[in-house]
């Protein structure tokens, strides 16, 4: 992928389950920090990344997903995320840490010095939704092999 067909892509549209709406704005819109659009008393509207994400109060939705075996990790199955940059990724590790957030995955590089190297890390929000955030050194190694 080039920088600039990365540039034009179009935002995605994301829909999930939460138990709380309030626990997904603190989460979602203090600690990620997504500025927050529309919303009911019953969904949530949030800019991540430049990506509309809406949380959905349905709590018997909820549940934990399987966990399948990454490079000697149990990534969750069912998870979203965004693509960062290196320093945007290093500064919202740092954050989450300080905020003392349970990790699924530390934050850690993955394919070191390999084709698609990348930096990742998972966590869950309140509802249980993982979520995993990735940087590329360029954005030209996304689709690597």
């Amino acid at each position: 992928m080039t920088t600039a067909a990365a540039a034009t892509i179009p935002p995605f549209h994301l829909a999930f389950p939460v138990h709380d709406l309030s626990a997904a704005r603190a989460f979602y819109g203090g600690l990620l920090g997504c500025p927050e659009g529309r919303s009911s008393p019953d969904w949530i509207d949030f800019n991540f990344y430049g990506h509309q994400i809406v949380a959905h109060l349905a709590p018997d939705e909820c549940a934990n997903s399987a966990l399948s075996q990454v490079d000697g990790h149990g990534v969750p199955v069912r998870h979203f995320g965004a693509v960062l940059s290196i320093p945007q990724w290093e500064a919202l590790a740092a954050k989450l840490k300080a905020a003392g957030t349970e990790f699924v995955i530390e934050p850690y590089i993955r394919f070191k010095g390999e084709p698609g190297e990348q930096a990742t890390m998972f966590f869950r929000d309140p509802s249980g939704n993982a979520v995993e955030i990735k940087a590329f050194a360029s954005l030209e190694s996304l689709f690597a092999k």
